[in-house]
């Protein structure tokens, strides 16, 4: 099979590049990434010279590019996407113009191409928030966030596309990753530095917020599960039910760094911000999956990788 794999630069993106590298034999991977602040060469050390993976730095929304790209490749895998909430609520257009117009440029090429296969990687934030219960992928979608509501937005669009056109269309909607090669913005490696330097770790409200952690790896080993067996034109929710509230994983990180949690600082909540996010995941298990690694045994991995 050979591959586009756009926003293969950035933390899920690059990982997902690594694995298919290392698990298929005879795939070939075209990575597409702007490399924008998010993403980074670095992250694809050891595949950037492999004779199976191609690089082009380039935009998702550049109509032309795109077009001569997918014309030579059997799937689409679109990571690209800004994805920090905090910066989408400073401000919406880049989201909006990436999350929605990007992945668009792609579905109208991806369908004149008429590939195989179009991944749409999503986030279980296009859900809302769940205070009991988990969400299935049958529930109506209630983005509270501008980083939501433009992922839900392609999420629609995706889904109109093998409606509409019979593009093969698959959705994936994950909880939240962690593990290398994560950008130090996002909590747990931010959490980390933080902690080894002896910063403050600051907790938005009073840290009951509660999110489902999956190690990258994992997900990407789900990810790679749908793309080739997946049902076309499902949805897939990805998590490993490791719940935790933000204090116990701010308290989990200073355990496995060895410091005191007098670090610990709380700060304003932000707006807006979701109360509890969970995924029902029978229908990714049918397909043959479960998590490989616990919460803990992921974060010591991740802890390594940023301390080394």
């Amino acid at each position: 099979m050979r591959i586009l794999i756009t926003g293969g630069a950035g933390f899920i993106g690059s990982s997902f590049v690594h694995y298919v590298l290392e698990e298929h034999e005879v795939d070939e991977i075209v990575t597409l990434d702007a490399l924008t602040y998010a993403g980074s060469k670095d992250n694809l050390d050891g595949a950037l010279d492999h004779p199976r993976h191609q690089f082009v730095k380039g935009d998702i929304r550049d109509q032309e590019l795109v077009t001569d790209l997918i014309k030579d490749v059997d799937a689409v895998v679109n990571f690209a996407a800004e994805s920090h909430v905090d910066r989408s609520i400073e401000g919406a257009k880049p989201f909006v113009e990436t999350n929605v117009r990007g992945t668009q440029t792609l579905l109208d090429a991806a369908n004149d191409a008429g590939v195989d296969r179009f991944l749409q990687i999503s986030t279980d934030e296009v859900y809302g928030q769940i205070l009991d219960g988990k969400f299935s992928e049958d529930d109506a979608l209630n983005p509270r966030n501008p980083y939501a509501a433009t992922k839900a937005s392609a999420d629609l669009l995706a889904r109109s596309f093998q409606t509409t056109h019979g593009l093969p269309v698959l959705i994936t909607r994950t909880s939240n990753n962690f593990g290398p090669r994560q950008h130090p913005e996002k909590l747990i490696p931010k959490f980390i530095q933080n902690a080894a330097a002896g910063k403050l770790l600051p907790v938005y409200g009073d840290g009951s917020n509660v999110r489902e952690w999956i190690y990258v790896e994992d997900n990407c080993r789900a990810l790679d599960l749908v793309l080739r067996k997946g049902e076309i034109g499902e949805v897939y929710n990805i998590g490993s039910h490791a719940e935790k509230t933000n204090l116990e994983v701010t308290e989990a990180i200073l355990d496995t760094v060895g410091v005191s949690n007098d670090l610990i600082e709380f700060v304003e909540d932000r707006a807006g911000h979701d109360q509890r996010y969970a995924l029902k995941t029978e229908k990714i298990e049918a397909l043959g999956w479960e998590p490989q690694y616990s919460f803990e045994e992921g974060l010591e991995r991740t802890v390594d990788y940023y301390l080394d």
